[in-house]
């Protein structure tokens, strides 16, 4: 069966996430790096210090020692010992990065030495683009979680354990790093969402009295033919108000947003070839192949057939999201 228990579950399953940890940053003395833009998520913490999250378009920010922060599809940013400090461009100083760790200072300076201002622990989460958008267009350009908050003791401990298997040759090091930044990732999006007053999509509504439990059984039974006023009855409300409710919160209609994530996941099916074309058109809660064929080509633009055809012919990312 397609489909899981809540849509963070479905929607990470269908970004098929790729990580990539580090390096790390170590910094003493003024200094500061320009980052270009880049696509999906960067996640990072301060293991140690303190230093300045500049982003264009926003007020520089002052990250302190166990604070989070997550940047989504973001534009140029700078990371600075202070908000003057001159930037130079970050790419080719973290190319130079030895096992590890990217050493901006004295030459002593390292993990375990103390004599730095700064250690950074950041990663990388990149998405099958398929269905990139199904988190990315939730999401602020910038989140940040300080160590005082709800969420930010956990995120703190998350991130010395991250920064601890960076650098380390450890066996099953990449898996455990993979893993971890995946926790990361949930964790900053829990903060998030629970942050009410932003408007945030599905990812908000999950927190709300009756649209939150309408689209868990959506979610944990995509096969279901789903009515509207099945849903209303599981929120407690009545059709109408059900609809006004879940198109306020998630921002479309409840049968809209249903029709969205079965071609989610049917797009993602079809790309990995893991369903017939039939088997996919009851999966995801259609009496009939034409149905389902009628469906997907109005949201995707093409037939299954076709889409399928073209996915085959495309290198994918890996099966087990590395």
């Amino acid at each position: 069966m397609l489909g899981f228990r809540d849509p963070v579950a479905d929607a990470i399953g269908l970004l098929r996430p790729r990580t990539v940890i580090g390096p790390s940053l170590l910094a003493a003395g003024e200094w500061a790096l320009r980052f270009d833009p880049f696509l999906h998520v960067r996640i990072g913490g301060l293991v140690r210090g303190t230093c300045w999250l500049i982003l264009d378009g926003h007020e520089p920010v002052l990250l302190r020692e166990g604070d989070t922060f997550m940047l989504g599809n973001p534009p140029p940013y700078v990371l600075a010992s202070s908000p003057g400090a001159s930037p130079r461009p970050a790419g080719p100083v973290l190319a130079g990065a030895e096992d590890g760790f990217v050493r901006i200072g004295p030459e002593s300076i390292g993990p375990e030495s103390g004599e730095d201002d700064l250690y950074l622990c950041v990663g990388h989460i990149a998405f099958d683009d398929r269905n990139a958008a199904l988190l990315t267009d939730l999401l602020p350009s910038l989140v940040i979680v300080r160590v005082a908050d709800p969420h930010g003791g956990r995120l703190a401990q998350l991130i010395d354990l991250l920064a601890t298997e960076v650098g380390v040759a450890a066996a099953g090091g990449p898996l455990v790093q993979n893993h971890l930044a995946q926790i990361l990732l949930v964790h900053m999006l829990r903060a998030h969402a629970g942050r009410t007053d932003r408007p945030t999509g599905w990812l908000g509504a999950l927190n709300a009295d009756g649209i939150g439990a309408a689209l868990r059984a959506v979610h944990a039974d995509m096969a279901h033919s789903w009515s509207l006023k099945e849903l209303a009855e599981i929120s407690h409300m009545s059709r109408s108000a059900f609809a006004q409710a879940f198109k306020s919160h998630v921002g479309t209609p409840p049968l809209e947003y249903l029709i969205q994530w079965r071609m989610s996941l049917a797009r993602d099916a079809l790309a990995r070839d893991t369903l017939s074309i039939s088997q996919l058109a009851r999966a995801t809660g259609y009496r009939s192949e034409s149905a389902f064929s009628t469906a997907f080509r109005r949201v995707v633009g093409s037939s299954p057939a076709q889409f399928r055809n073209q996915a085959r012919q495309q290198p994918g990312p890996a099966a087990d999201g590395s």
